[in-house]
């Protein structure tokens, strides 16, 4: 599945191409909260955050994906990392190796104040992965009910949902939080970088979800 955000208007999603994917995630903060989160992509000059875009490196195919490079910044203030580099570097290795042979970086991104107005789990552009922080709390506030196909998702990780009001809180902790992130998102974005099959932005997310529930959450599970 994939969370996106969405402001009171509708945002333009054609014009990202389809090697960046993002796995959104709605935000409401707390004291305003006027952000909501939703279904889609980022598109464009909408997804101006800025980035480091690592190239794809350069070499025999059987050497890349034996030990990828994890990058980790800073997670900004009011924000953990929910993996660590070592987490990260452990469940790659775990596929086989034709399914990371595409992946060369993993960067565990800071949050800034611009990204805060798009915040996402987790984003796929060309070779490279990034995992951007979740709330320091571990708890995440929705401006609507959450769909059913989000409320189920977030469960069979742990993730619990409590009504606050006319909120909803989706409630972590350190270990289901890792679980989710490790076996959802990032299987999600490695999904996207082994589909060179599909074009349309649904028929790839459709295929990241297959991804992450075969070689995430069902290989965790045995």
């Amino acid at each position: 599945m994939q969370f996106s955000r969405r402001q009171s208007q509708q945002r333009n999603r054609s014009g990202l191409p389809a090697s960046r994917q993002v796995r959104r995630r709605r935000s409401v903060q707390a004291p305003s909260a006027h952000q909501q989160r939703g279904r889609g992509l980022a598109a464009g000059r909408h997804f101006d955050a800025p980035e480091i875009w690592h190239p794809p490196v350069q070499g025999p195919s059987e050497q890349r994906g034996l030990d990828p490079r994890i990058v980790v910044q800073t997670a900004g203030v009011g924000y953990i990392h929910a993996v660590t580099a070592d987490d990260v570097r452990e469940r790659i290795l775990q596929l086989p190796q034709s399914l990371r042979s595409g992946l060369d970086v993993v960067q565990l991104s800071r949050m800034t104040r611009k990204r805060q107005l798009f915040p996402c789990y987790g984003l796929q552009w060309g070779t490279a992965v990034y995992l951007y922080p979740i709330e320091e709390s571990l708890e995440e506030w929705y401006g609507r009910a959450p769909r059913p196909a989000q409320r189920i998702e977030a469960e069979m990780y742990g993730g619990r949902w409590v009504q606050d009001g006319r909120f909803w809180r989706l409630i972590w902790t350190t270990d289901t939080v890792r679980d989710f992130y490790l076996n959802n998102v990032l299987m999600h974005e490695i999904g996207h970088i082994n589909d060179s099959r599909n074009t349309s932005f649904r028929k790839r997310e459709r295929f990241a979800d297959w991804f992450a529930i075969e070689y995430g959450y069902r290989k965790s599970r045995g």
